[in-house]
């Protein structure tokens, strides 16, 4: 692996804990980054996250990440995954509890599974799942379509003509389960809980 730096941004609603034992497992140096001072010294950031996308924005203003996050991906040039509800903040709003403003790091929008969707399946969307790998992607480099990836949602990221390059799953109808756009690469699934599959896929996010 090359030589990297990896930050995982902690606003205090992120699995840490099994990020950095996948991290350990595949030899990277990394910190925890509790504020925004020093988030420009690393190569690869990880936005995690459970919970809800209104509190999640919040905390991330109050402690000044929101603006270090943007800046790092739009004016450094830094990689940046999202992880869950990681993935769902980067998009332009969510309806969950309201309507809020995200990073805005995509156009995309995020809503909730509906009953119509999902039919007799029980929301949120919990379990291993099947990925389709529908573009050239390098975050799944090396890994098998419909490969399993272990999924945690209520809400999922729409669809928009903008964002070409993603993977999809099926839960009812069909989500976006991941995608990539230049230095933005988002996951709906947790791959640090996802098994080799997973170790995969931070490698290779690791080597973009």
């Amino acid at each position: 692996m090359k030589k990297i730096n990896v930050g995982i941004v902690n606003y205090g609603m992120g699995n840490i804990r099994s990020i950095e034992n996948s991290l350990l497992h595949l030899g990277c140096k990394f910190k925890i980054l509790n504020k925004p001072d020093k988030i420009f010294d690393y190569s690869h950031l990880i936005l995690p996250g459970v919970g809800s996308f209104k509190r999640a924005i919040q905390n991330l203003k109050i402690e000044g990440l929101y603006e270090a996050l943007q800046e790092s991906v739009n004016k450094k040039g830094i990689n940046l995954l999202g992880i869950c509800l990681g993935m769902q903040l980067l998009c332009k709003s969510s309806s969950e509890g309201g309507f809020t403003r995200g990073l805005s790091l995509i156009k995309n929008k995020v809503e909730t599974f509906t009953k119509k969707e999902v039919g007799n399946k029980k929301i949120p969307h919990v379990g291993f799942n099947q990925v389709k790998i529908e573009k050239n992607s390098s975050l799944f480099k090396n890994i098998n379509n419909n490969s399993d990836f272990y999924f945690d949602h209520s809400f999922k990221v729409l669809q928009d003509k903008e964002l070409k390059n993603f993977q999809t799953c099926e839960y009812g109808a069909k989500f976006i389960a991941s995608f990539e756009k230049d230095n933005i690469f988002g996951t709906q699934f947790h791959p640090e809980k996802s098994q080799s599959n997973g170790l995969t896929l931070i490698y290779n996010f690791l080597n973009n």
